[in-house]
């Protein structure tokens, strides 16, 4: 073996990285625009990541395994136990945290303040991501920069913009430059560790959290109960799937179905659209609408998000 390769081979590192923070500051945004592919569900409503995510991005000389976290918030549901439990827990496993913080907050939230109290504690490496710079001047993000600095010794701070691509592979540079020499935990043509079935689960919620009224996302639970590949009479391959969309209450149920059928169809056919492009085949996806009363709050049920 050359020298040249030797040394390349030995500079080869890896890692896990856990990306935290608030509901609803861009975390998923972030990991989706990281790894290049759809892997986290996308919308403009709380708790939207509700399970333990992985997402890989492999560079010339690295690996990197984030883990999207559910969002820190005050739980109203033993669901909402689990995530919180679920998104610290994870955070002290891992090699690198990525603290994201919202920039158009003037201060140091609550919230923000109980994330830092665990990151002391834990003492990890961890870089400070500022999103959503392009909603605020340079001068106010000035100011909350220093403010950070204050409370703990961050590897880097990063102010960032997922929607005007701003800054997003300083990130991975800055996490490459912190990794330690390690293997490839992945194969290189993987981005997820998710089944094809949780996609699936995970594309359905999300396009229903973001057409749906606010009360109704949170109870929202998505099963995929058949997928099976089949050949089209034109011998093209299709996969046929039926999914069951679970709601906490029967007036939510007639919220997802929409008049004559409208809502449930638009729910369908954006997840459907995502889907073919994501999984690269003909989708026929049939989706039902049923009530499983207080769900959030069953064990039976709960369990299924646990670590």
């Amino acid at each position: 073996m050359s020298e040249n390769k030797q040394q390349s081979k030995e500079e080869f590192k890896s890692g896990f990285v856990s990306i935290i923070g608030r509901t609803n500051v861009g975390k998923s945004s972030i990991i989706n625009s990281l790894v290049g592919e759809k892997v986290a569900a996308i919308a403009n409503k709380p708790q939207t990541t509700r399970t333990i995510i992985r997402a890989i991005v492999n560079r010339p000389n690295s690996q990197i395994i984030f883990i999207d976290t559910p969002g820190i918030h005050k739980p109203k549901s033993k669901l909402g136990n689990v995530m919180v439990e679920n998104a610290f827990e994870v955070s002290k496993e891992v090699d690198i945290l990525v603290f994201v913080v919202d920039s158009t907050t003037d201060e140091i939230g609550k919230g923000d303040k109980l994330i830092l109290d665990k990151i002391k504690d834990s003492g990890k490496k961890t870089i400070l991501v500022l999103n959503k710079i392009d909603l605020v001047d340079k001068a106010k993000i000035a100011k909350l920069i220093e403010q950070y600095k204050d409370e703990y010794d961050f590897a880097s701070i990063i102010p960032v913009s997922t929607v005007k691509k701003i800054n997003l592979d300083i990130i991975l540079d800055e996490i490459e430059k912190n990794l330690k020499p390690g293997p490839a935990y992945y194969n290189i043509e993987e981005y997820t560790d998710q089944t094809t079935r949780q996609l699936v689960e995970e594309t359905i919620r999300e396009k229903a959290l973001k057409l749906l009224n606010d009360e109704v996302p949170h109870g929202i639970l998505v099963e995929v109960e058949k997928m099976k590949r089949r050949k089209t009479l034109e011998n093209e391959p299709i996969y046929n799937i039926d999914a069951v969309i679970y709601c906490l209450r029967n007036s939510h149920k007639g919220i997802i179905i929409g008049k004559n059928g409208s809502m449930l169809k638009r729910i369908g056919t954006y997840a459907r659209e995502d889907l073919e492009k994501m999984l690269g085949i003909k989708i026929n996806l049939k989706l039902w609408v049923k009530v499983k009363e207080d769900w959030i709050n069953n064990e039976k049920y709960i369990k299924n998000f646990k670590l």
